[in-house]
């Protein structure tokens, strides 16, 4: 049977078209875009003025407020919406022959490839504008990587199909001929993850995609991003965390603090492809802030279940893979978890005490535990140092680390909406420079939403592209 259309989520024919309006009226007021639009009427110089250069930018970031995901679809709105137009800045006059040429958009796309710092700029400016807005911004921190798949078509392989070099003449043929089909940018990536179900029993998950891929840190309760950066697919994750909480602490002096302690950043939640002793090391003690970094099980299959804390002495106490902390009780020879007693920063340490006392029940092996100490009970105090990956000023064996780690879950709602209303789940984006270009807009554009909501007194729909802006009585 024939495909019926289905109307568009956003369709100007089922929504208020002046409450519609009024969303893309919040982002250009709130968007500091002065710097980046005089940069380009400057290139253009004395050159014909046929499409002003801040109409066809306001055009553009209409594009993404009302997801677009071509030009050809934002020419189509422009030529039949009259109000969208004069929102931009079109000469009403003109009436839809102000609407520029698709020639028009692709010169203005690529003169505006050569402005990703103003770009940029623009981002961290409108992060310092929400930053005296939401005081408490950046003090829960999560990083993630998010794949970017490009539906464009790999390059040709340089090789024959027997695995021999291909002829030099063959290369240059593929040269001379450009398929601009193809993005020579992007390349393979590939992410595996692991668990366990509910019975125990282990899953792993397989995900590749030829594409690029976004790293991003962001705040985990105001669901704000932070910081990003675009590169291809290959490129791992482990190094960009340290570089853009760096970047962000030189930025952001108020959010990541150069020094320890003196910022609004307390925990940073990140998934066990980050887990590393650089990154917890460096995070806590550069910055102060406490990592939230999921563990890899890497003890190899076959070895103890756990191991002693302190294996140079008699003692009780062991901790397994998870560094979920235990006493072995000497007479039944019971395991049991100890309780976990807080943070010495004075002394870097993680302190625990006797289960049975801590909690009031009798241990049988209490007498013979070495180490007890009268009515108070038997106390450990592990120092971080003795290995950064396994133990973390946020111990993992607590309720405040699952509760932290579970604040990791923003990061996914954020990257549902880079795909869903910012567009990225289908696009026609070509080339890193293009991508990390298309990012940049996409996000600011989600930043001066937050920041036009904020000032027009829709703190609680600031995470909204979608919904319609309140009218005052």
């Amino acid at each position: 049977m024939a495909t019926i259309p289905q109307p568009s989520l956003f369709s100007w024919e089922h929504v208020d078209t002046a409450s519609d309006l009024d969303r893309l009226k919040l982002v250009l007021s709130a968007m500091p875009d002065e710097k980046l639009v005089a940069a380009l009427e400057s290139d253009r110089g004395r050159g014909r003025d046929d499409y002003p250069v801040r109409a066809t930018w306001n055009s553009v970031l209409a594009g993404v407020v009302y997801q677009h995901l071509s030009i050809a679809s934002l020419r189509r709105e422009l030529r039949r919406n009259g109000e969208l137009r004069k929102v931009c800045g079109f000469d009403p006059v003109l009436g839809e022959k102000a609407v520029p040429t698709d020639s028009a958009y692709s010169n203005f796309l690529e003169n505006l490839m050569a402005h990703e710092a103003q770009v940029r700029a623009m981002f961290h400016t409108l992060v310092e504008l929400l930053r005296v807005e939401i005081p408490d911004l950046g003090r829960f921190l999560v990083f993630d990587g998010k794949a970017l798949p490009s539906f464009a078509k790999a390059p040709k392989k340089e090789a024959g199909g027997d695995g021999e070099q291909a002829s030099e003449a063959a290369l240059a043929a593929q040269d001379d001929e450009p398929d601009r089909r193809r993005d020579d940018d992007a390349d393979w990536g590939v992410k595996t993850y692991r668990g366990k179900r509910a019975d125990g029993t282990p899953w792993e998950k397989v995900v590749t995609w030829f594409g690029f891929e976004l790293h991003l840190l962001a705040d985990s309760v105001h669901e704000m991003p932070l910081d990003y950066k675009v590169t291809k697919a290959s490129a791992s994750e482990q190094p960009e965390l340290l570089a853009l909480v760096k970047e962000t602490s030189e930025l952001h002096p108020k959010i990541v603090a150069r020094h320890p302690q003196q910022g609004q950043a307390e925990q940073l939640a990140a998934d066990k492809g980050l887990d590393s002793e650089e990154n917890n090391k460096r995070l806590f003690d550069d910055y102060g802030i406490r990592p939230i970094i999921d563990k890899r099980s890497d003890w190899k299959k076959g070895e103890d279940e756990t191991r002693a804390l302190f294996p140079d002495r008699a003692d009780t106490v062991v901790y397994d893979v998870r560094a979920n902390i235990s006493c072995i009780c000497p007479a039944t020879g019971e395991k049991r978890a100890m309780t976990y007693w807080g943070f010495e920063s004075d002394r870097g340490t993680l302190k625990y005490r006797c289960p049975a006392v801590a909690n009031g029940f009798e241990c049988r092996g209490r007498e013979g535990c070495p180490g007890a100490q009268g009515d108070y009970g038997k106390v450990v105090r592990i120092p971080i140092e003795q290995d950064r990956r396994m133990f973390t000023p946020i111990p993992r064996d607590s309720d405040a680390w699952e509760k932290a780690y579970d604040r990791r879950t923003a990061v996914e709602r954020i990257n549902s909406r880079i795909d869903r209303v910012l567009g990225f789940e289908l696009h026609t984006i070509r080339g890193l420079k293009k991508m990390e270009v298309r990012v940049g807009i996409a996000l600011i554009v989600l930043l001066a939403m937050a920041l036009g909501r904020i000032r027009a007194g829709q703190r609680d729909q600031m995470r909204s592209l979608v919904a319609p802006v309140k009218r005052a009585a």
